[in-house]
């Protein structure tokens, strides 16, 4: 039975910095009706960008983002430390999400 859960992929460096991330797919955690656990992942990715996009002045690599299938897919071409801490927000916020839900997520990390 392959795995529905909803996947993150935080996109990290050789030295475990941080420089972006993949959304992808539902959580099912409420089928059929509001998905209180994808509208929490979303507003966490969403503020991200929006957050680096508002309070630094660095350049994305990288956006798609389709809300039917789940999807949003983000890289920064150079990050600074203000956009790095966003970054890591994000997937800190992600992985307490998935410590109370990880039958409907999960996080992993990547790194290129």
């Amino acid at each position: 039975m392959p795995d529905k859960r909803m996947k993150v992929t935080v996109f990290r460096d050789a030295d475990h910095k941080t420089y972006g991330f993949q959304v992808s797919g539902h959580s099912e955690y409420n089928p059929g009706h509001e998905d209180i656990l994808c509208a929490a992942v979303s507003a966490l990715a969403t503020n991200c960008v929006n957050s680096i996009e508002t309070f630094t002045d660095d350049e994305p690599l990288y956006l798609a983002v389709n809300e039917e299938e789940g999807f949003m897919h983000y890289k920064l071409k150079t990050v600074s430390d203000r956009s790095r801490l966003l970054l890591d927000s994000f997937a800190l916020g992600v992985k307490s999400l998935e410590a109370s839900y990880g039958k409907f997520i999960q996080i992993q990390y990547e790194e290129e």
